[in-house]
């Protein structure tokens, strides 16, 4: 039982709700007015944000690992995550987890058991990791809800290189063992701000006689420009609610996360919100950090789509591009009830965020030892309340979502905490945006890199063994996409570094995207001689079996001086220029794809197989690694290699040759025709990616990726480097 001291203050930590009571006169102005003038702001509500920003500066000297920490500590419901996962055994159980928990035993969203039919069918957008499907999983399975239900989900895909690492969700547990239920798009991006998405949801989830539950928990990273994070999130709010109107079933309930609601777009949405449900709530649950801006729009009572169709036609017609362009109202349309309403709604949150803030300042400066325990006491009675009053009761794994989970960039070690919390202030991250890269590589910031020389061997130890397991060929498929231009992510590396490596690459050469292999060179790095190749090679063979070489020379030499068996299949070099597509340029995927059909060709059981590579960072060449894992008894690389093959970063060492069976080299064969077609789109993935995932294979391309951008970063640092002191640039300053 909660502490009888607090029953007041944790009450009303998870009391935070406000109820809009529609009036009659609250209508859809005409069709044809939507969308067709400007954005006037309401002065009223802007007073209030100024008022907020104001208070969100006195924030801005405060270093974020600092503040994080500290609002951690003062967050009196900061403990209910960690109990809640320990003392019920909750899947994915995070705070997005406990949040719905919260919202979905305070109101009815799902609709009675007569209207369901013994079917429940809910959509879930911008949904990554997956915490609300699983919070849902665990209110029917605790509740004993006896019903057929469906779930469809929608996210960026994490797995998809053109998807910038910092605008996505790394845990994957649930999206990695569930991939069939999720929908990425007809562009496999996942990006919900498309007509063209919006037609492909409704055919995938054309087979659900209705749609019960919408539920939407978008945002991306607005620290950059915090005082206008309602403005940055606004054309994904504006998506989000209009997929739910185009999909929802009548009487159905929408879930949105939005954040302050001051300016006149979201005012617009709220009012919309408002005539297409029969009632809308707004709720802080008691589990969301009490000095964020974060809110949940609760919707009940879908009208029906068919209802608005001459509306809903107007709004999607303004998905993409337009979002946003125009005023979803006239300004003068909304009546001056729900403008006095949403005011005093806007007011309600306003204040109970501002004093928390303000609180949080106070005790930043001056925590006492009574402060302490005070809080302490406060997080303790916290738990009690939050099991008690939500009813939050234990289920066992076998009525999880994912109860033996197979696969997943979570489960490999390596990838856990991979990317770095921010701990600068905010004032020195805008001092930093405003530099030049010459002034970043002068004031030191690759100065690590600068002087990580390559030593020896980068490969040396690190080996693959090919896996005996019979490939599941009957279940692959082409998955085509839209082309890529850069590659911003990879489920094949440390993201942190590749954001770095893509960063060097943007700002060298006075900002061009591309400079020559030809320029790059550190002379205290010793490059891998062909001599010591064919060593590491020999060590990973049994046998005295043939070597094919490809596109090495060199190494292919040397193995003719010490009479081996050896054969040379010429290669053009992969690239002359590096580039921000690294491994995703069609053109060399093409030529890796015919270079690997040519050496099946050849190669005679037992024989080994040198293949020079730039990377591995895309589905595809990841899908060729893992054919040669399948191939070969060993893989192992070496690194760097660029001395024996011109553009190549490194050389896969493969060793034990096993044919494959014929349906997957027919597979092959028909993935190399696809990719030399004159097609618009290009080949993502050929092989699936639950089998890209699994843990040893995952482990070898990463170590592999982090090899080659570490080398490169070093030779692209010293280049800078050389240049900023050519300049005359010293700590960023023209002497």
């Amino acid at each position: 039982m909660f502490s009888c001291d607090f029953p007041s203050e944790v009450h009303s930590l998870f009391d935070k709700r406000f109820t809009y009571e529609k009036e009659e006169d609250w209508l859809l102005p005409a069709a044809s007015e939507v969308l067709s003038s400007d954005h006037k702001e309401f002065s009223r509500f802007l007073s209030l944000k100024e008022s907020l920003n104001q208070v969100k500066n006195l924030l801005s000297d405060k270093r974020l690992d600092d503040w994080h920490r500290h609002t951690s500590f003062t967050n009196k419901a900061g403990r209910v995550v960690p109990e809640v996962r320990r003392q019920v055994n909750a899947e994915l159980c995070t705070q997005a987890w406990c949040k719905f928990h919260e919202i979905v035993c305070t109101y009815p969203l799902l609709p009675s058991t007569a209207l369901w039919s013994y079917e429940l069918n809910t959509l879930h957008l911008c949904e990554a990791p997956g915490a609300f499907i699983s919070s849902l999983n665990h209110y029917l399975k605790t509740r004993d809800v006896n019903c057929d239900w469906t779930w469809v989900a929608n996210t960026l895909n994490p797995y998809h290189e053109a998807n910038h690492g910092l605008v996505m969700i790394a845990d994957d547990r649930l999206i990695a063992n569930t991939l069939l239920w999720w929908y990425f798009g007809p562009d496999n991006t996942g990006d919900i701000m498309s007509s063209r998405h919006l037609d492909g949801l409704g055919k995938f989830i054309s087979n659900m006689s209705s749609v019960h539950l919408v539920t939407a928990d978008g945002s991306f990273d607005c620290q950059g420009n915090p005082g206008e994070q309602e403005t940055l999130v606004y054309p994904l709010h504006y998506c989000e609610v209009v997929t739910c109107l185009a999909t929802l079933g009548p009487g159905g309930s929408f879930v949105l996360k939005m954040f302050t609601l001051f300016q006149h777009s979201s005012v617009n949405l709220m009012y919309l919100l408002n005539c297409c449900f029969q009632s809308v709530h707004l709720i802080k649950p008691g589990t969301s950090k009490a000095g964020n801006s974060e809110v949940y729009v609760v919707c009940l009572g879908y009208v029906g789509k068919e209802a608005i169709q001459e509306h809903l036609e107007k709004l999607i017609a303004h998905f993409g591009t337009e979002v946003g362009l125009k005023s979803l109202f006239p300004h003068g349309s909304l009546p001056a009830s729900f403008l006095q309403r949403h005011h005093d709604c806007c007011t309600y949150f306003f204040e109970r965020q501002t004093q928390t803030i303000l609180e949080n300042l106070k005790l930043f400066s001056d925590m006492r030892e009574e402060d302490k325990l005070h809080l302490n006491l406060m997080r303790e009675s916290a738990v009690s309340y939050y099991l008690q009053r939500f009813q939050i009761t234990f289920i066992p794994r076998k009525h999880w979502l994912v109860r033996k989970p197979r696969v997943g960039c979570n489960f490999n070690a390596r990838w856990v905490g991979t990317r770095n919390r921010r701990t600068d202030t905010f004032n020195e991250r805008k001092q930093l945006e405003a530099l030049t890269w010459l002034e970043k590589v002068a004031q030191g910031y690759f100065s690590s890199f600068l002087e990580e020389h390559v030593t020896g061997n980068l490969g040396r130890g690190c080996s693959l063994e090919g896996s005996n397991c019979e490939l599941q060929h009957e279940d692959w498929y082409f998955l085509q996409g839209q082309r890529l231009s850069r590659i911003q992510s990879s489920s094949f590396c440390d993201c942190e570094l590749l954001n770095k490596y893509n960063g060097a690459l943007e700002g060298c050469s006075a900002g061009e995207s591309i400079i020559p292999w030809a320029s790059l060179s550190c002379p205290s790095c010793p490059l891998q001689p062909a001599a010591d190749v064919v060593s590491s090679l020999l060590e990973l063979a049994e046998n005295g079996h043939h070597v094919l070489v490809c596109g090495a020379p060199s190494v292919f030499e040397v193995l003719q001086q010490r009479q081996l068996s050896s054969g040379f299949l010429e290669s053009p070099p992969p690239l002359q220029l590096l580039s921000l597509l690294h491994d995703g340029d069609p053109a060399y995927q093409q030529q890796l794809i015919s270079l690997i059909l040519q050496a099946f060709q050849q190669l005679q059981a037992g024989d080994s197989f040198l293949l020079p590579v730039l990377s591995s960072l895309t589905r595809f060449t990841a899908g060729i690694v893992y054919i040669l894992c399948h191939c070969f008894q060993i893989i192992s690389f070496s690194c760097p290699t660029s001395n024996l093959t011109c553009g190549a970063n490194a050389v896969l060492l493969c060793c034990g040759y096993q044919p494959l069976p014929s349906p997957v080299l027919q597979h092959l064969h028909q993935l190399e025709q696809l990719v030399s077609s004159a097609s618009p789109q290009q080949v993502l993935e050929f092989i699936p990616m639950e089998e890209l995932l699994k843990g040893h294979f995952l482990e070898f391309l990463w170590d592999l990726n982090s090899a080659i951008i570490r080398r490169s970063l070093h030779l692209i640092g010293l280049h800078e480097h050389a240049k900023t002191s050519d300049m005359g640039l010293v700590q960023g300053e023209e002497k």
